[in-house]
């Protein structure tokens, strides 16, 4: 069972940055993030493969961007331009196999940490 800890979530004015780190107990081919807002369904953020790959969500294109370490267990999900509509719970995943953003059941998953982005 991998473990995954997430962290650097936080309140934030629109048009702001932040960054979120998930370490993971062990390599996994791919991590990424999801989110969810109150009373919407679970989105997908953003993903990136062992070897670099990254996906992305529509509305995070050009504002997000993924990156992971050279050990492969940790994943960072540098968020700028941030935007009331971005507020959610951000939720670290990670799979043996690749996740694009049509996956929506990842096989491992965080606890999750909030982003509040205030107008």
């Amino acid at each position: 069972q991998v473990q995954l800890v997430e962290s650097g979530g936080g309140l934030v004015q629109a048009g702001g940055s932040l960054r979120l780190s998930c370490a993971a107990s062990e390599r996994t081919f791919s991590m990424g993030w999801f989110r969810q807002a109150p009373g919407k369904e679970r989105e997908f953020v953003a993903a990136i493969t062992w070897n670099g790959s990254a996906y992305y969500g529509n509305s995070m294109k050009g504002r997000f961007t993924i990156s992971r370490d050279n050990a492969k267990t940790t994943v960072y999900l540098q968020m700028n331009s941030l935007k009331p509509d971005d507020t959610a719970v951000y939720y670290c995943v990670a799979d043996s196999s690749i996740m694009l953003p049509t996956t929506t059941s990842p096989k491992y998953w965080g606890q999750g940490t909030q982003v509040t982005v205030s107008s």
